[in-house]
């Protein structure tokens, strides 16, 4: 009998779930350690003496982690970074970095080169590349002891050949240098595709340490099965491409939150509310499946176009700080994050939290209530409609039709939610505080396309068939199980100013992990 463990690394616990199977076989959480690898090896070994199983018993290992996208908001650990924009004469009035906060700009170094190349919107050439520029580039590269690079061209989805032969030519100029082409992570729109690019490329040789800490700590616990991280749109990554593509990894929390909801509720589309210790993150599940902001998204202050869950976050946590101010009662967004079993009134602390009002109110049973039995009924009775009000204010965001919606609530910090405003049915599953592990348990192993086909010699029907069938293939390639391998989404969007009667068609296709043993 084979088990996969699923571990998410939220900012307050290390939540674990141990799967077999379709069956939720346990669950742990243990607090988040500054260095994350020691609170993962903790909540390994709790998980594993929880089901009583050894560790060649387990088959995969599905991570879900913050570590890179906390990189991004501290301005830790990021490489020194150099881009290279091939794009001249057009955008040489907007250079690269330009919109970035200061402190992020000079923590990856603000190495910006700007040579001829890229295409206009019709797959035409702005300029071809000139070797000698390239040339230049990667001597100034290779003196200032840079060895991580971004490239990104101009319309380089539409036409990526202009990306793939700079980053050729770079790599043999500059060998070892690590190169992220822009085209691989970011969208249409050259400023934050290649504002993604540059991050993945900071992050990369913290990638490197991090998979590799990983890797060490569960074969130090005897586990030689493979590892896996989990990306944010709820599928499964190898750690070879982790390596690689880490910004891939940002927002995974809420996502596996999604996927972990929908697992357990049996539910295909409803709000996902997950509360933690300092923040709640509110999702949206669409046929199972995270659905996908639609806008440019800010990380750190950077905007960035790579796909992301459409996840609205507030400060409403278990461990938030409850302040009192004359008539008017404040909830977060501070909060005593890992702290709370020390710091909560009711865990024999000095801070009034969001859990001592929910021990207060009779929402749960924990800790010492009496500490909290002697809290004024007004201020709890104010808390309490303020963290309703928070809730309501969220769903309301959220919701993109008139009427109540159905809302799932998982997470540790869920004993704050009783009742919300425009909302059908408010579900708890079962093993709700531990839903982000198990949605990194149960990860899928996906296969993405996004091509512009020209339906000048081609049907759109047969267009699409061939998205369909490649999406499908990426998939297996990537090591699902070929006879789980379905198609979730489809996205056919005509671009009437390109010439050939073109078409972009998106396509993506999960599947269940292969059992290779």
């Amino acid at each position: 009998m084979t088990f996969r463990i699923g571990i998410d690394v939220g900012g307050t616990n290390t939540d674990a779930a141990l799967m077999h199977g379709t069956t939720v076989h346990a669950t742990c959480k243990t607090p988040t350690t500054e260095d994350v690898t020691t609170g993962i090896v903790s909540a390994v070994s709790d998980i594993l003496a929880a089901g009583n199983i050894a560790p060649d018993g387990i088959a995969g290992v599905m991570i879900g982690t913050t570590h890179f996208t906390n990189a991004v908001i501290e301005r830790r650990h990021l490489a020194r970074t150099a881009i290279v924009r091939l794009a001249l004469p057009a955008s040489e009035s907007i250079p690269p970095m330009m919109d970035w906060p200061a402190d992020i700009r000079d923590a990856v170094g603000n190495h910006a080169f700007m040579v001829h190349g890229g295409n206009e919107f019709d797959g035409r050439e702005i300029h071809p590349l000139i070797p000698g520029e390239l040339e230049h580039v990667a001597a100034s590269i290779r003196d200032a002891g840079i060895t991580d690079v971004a490239i990104s061209a101009a319309f380089a989805p539409v036409n990526p050949e202009m990306e793939d032969h700079a980053a050729a030519m770079l790599g043999e100029l500059l060998p070892g240098a690590a190169i992220t082409k822009s085209r691989e992570v970011g969208e249409l729109g050259l400023l934050e595709r290649e504002n993604a690019a540059i991050l993945n490329a900071a992050l990369r040789p913290l990638a490197r340490r991090t998979v590799a800490a990983f890797r060490a700590a569960i074969a130090g616990m005897g586990i030689a099965a493979p590892l896996y991280l989990t990306q944010n749109d709820g599928t499964l990554m190898t750690a070879d491409f982790a390596e690689a593509f880490p910004v891939l990894t940002f927002a995974s929390g809420p996502s596996n939150s999604v996927r972990g909801a929908a697992f357990l509720s049996g539910r295909r589309n409803a709000l996902v509310l997950d509360v933690g210790g300092t923040t709640s993150d509110l999702g949206v599940l669409a046929d199972g499946f995270p659905r996908r902001s639609s806008l440019a998204v800010d990380v750190g202050g950077v905007r960035t176009n790579f796909r992301m869950p459409d996840v609205y976050s507030f400060g409403l946590g278990g461990g938030s700080f409850v302040t009192n101010d004359s008539d008017t009662v404040r909830i977060g967004p501070r909060s005593v994050g890992y702290r709370i079993t020390r710091d909560a009134l009711v865990f024999g602390g000095e801070t009034l939290t969001a859990t001592d009002i929910a021990a207060a109110a009779g929402w749960a049973t924990l800790g010492e209530p009496a500490r909290v039995a002697t809290l004024d009924p007004a201020l709890v009775n104010r808390a309490a409609a303020r963290i309703r009000e928070m809730v309501s204010q969220g769903v309301d965001r959220m919701k993109t039709q008139a009427g109540d919606v159905d809302l799932i609530v998982v997470g540790g910090g869920s004993i704050l939610v009783t009742e919300v405003d425009g909302v059908g049915e408010l579900v708890k599953p079962r093993h709700f505080a531990a839903a982000n592990a198990v949605g990194a348990a149960i990860a899928q192993i996906s296969g993405e396309v996004d091509r512009v086909f020209a339906l000048n010699g081609i049907s759109r029907d047969d267009a699409v068939a061939t998205a369909r069938t490649e999406a499908t293939e990426r998939a297996i390639a990537a090591g699902a199980d070929p006879a789980t391998v379905e198609i979730v989404d489809v996205e056919d969007i005509p671009l009437a100013y390109l010439p050939g009667n073109a078409t972009r068609i998106r396509a993506k296709a999960v599947g269940d992990l292969r059992d290779d043993g």
